[in-house]
């Protein structure tokens, strides 16, 4: 039973950083599809970044929603299959839960279209940690 479990999150201001982990445990198979996703109160949930390290993916394939791009980094450490998403420049439109998820060997159709649905196929989630930005 594949369980995940979020941790990292917590309040701070507008400008701030924080690096989200999620550490993965029964997880038997090689490569997988990982993403970290958010949803704000009232809104639906959404595709925030996607990494996929399918072996045909050496480098890990990266996807990242245009309102993070640049300000966040998705990153896995396959030994301690934990991965984790630091965050800089944060602002108040980024206040929202974050769940990690997995899927078994790889992104299904593509890492883009993990994100684009906001993770609608994903097998595993997390609970959740909340993240909150004050201005």
């Amino acid at each position: 039973q594949v369980n995940l479990e979020e941790s990292g999150g917590g309040s701070v201001q507008s400008g701030g950083s924080l690096t989200l982990s999620c550490a993965a445990s029964g997880v038997t198979f090689s490569s997988y599809c990982m993403g970290w996703f958010r949803q704000a109160p009232g809104k639906k949930r959404e595709g925030v970044a996607i990494l996929d390290n399918y072996p045909q993916h050496p480098d890990g394939q990266r996807r990242y929603a245009d309102s993070v791009k640049g300000r966040f980094t998705i990153s896995l450490d396959s030994v301690k299959k934990e991965t984790y998403l630091q965050m800089t420049g944060l602002n108040a439109e980024d206040t929202a839960i974050y769940y990690c998820a997995l899927d078994p060997w790889a992104c299904s159709p593509t890492s883009e279209a993990v994100l684009e649905n906001g993770g609608a196929h994903m097998d595993y989630w997390g609970k959740g940690t909340q993240v909150t930005i004050s201005s």
